[in-house]
């Protein structure tokens, strides 16, 4: 049996998505450096960043790269970090296992966390935080209103 998703695959979206990642990860690095510049230790200071990041790709996020044209609701915002959490959880988790279990230290394994980060939280805000923003469900929005096509 062969099954295949109705979603047409956004190329510019992902390329949107990515690019808010490079400005997101270069801001927060110097959110960082300079939290540890002005004395702040590795937590503190990697909170710091991070926390600032996120606002950042959030903002971009929601509004360049899945078009949400109004102000972010509640709901919305709660979904974005909950995501994150996922993502940022199971990127740490294959770190701390792959270290633990002795099967590959250092850069590497960090590399293949941040793929997997990448890819749950493409994903997590395409299907779950900015769903209302994708293609198919304007083509869906359209259908329950008796147009076929969207406008």
């Amino acid at each position: 049996m062969f099954t295949r998703s109705n979603r047409p695959f956004d190329y510019l979206q992902i390329v949107r998505f990515a690019s808010v990642g490079v400005l997101n990860t270069a801001f927060g690095y110097t959110i960082i450096l300079f939290a540890l510049w002005l004395g702040n230790g590795d937590v503190v200071s990697n909170l710091i960043g991070y926390a600032a990041g996120l606002v950042l790709s959030f903002g971009l996020n929601n509004r360049w790269t899945f078009g949400n044209k109004q102000n972010a609701s509640p709901n919305v915002i709660a979904r974005y970090v909950a995501t994150f959490l996922v993502a940022y959880a199971v990127n740490l988790g294959i770190v701390l296992a792959a270290r633990s279990t002795g099967l590959m230290d250092g850069p590497v394994i960090h590399l293949l966390g941040i793929c997997a980060y990448t890819i749950l939280f493409y994903l997590g805000s395409v299907y779950f935080v900015f769903a209302e923003n994708t293609p198919i469900s304007i083509i869906n929005r359209h259908a329950i209103n008796g147009r076929s096509e969207p406008r």
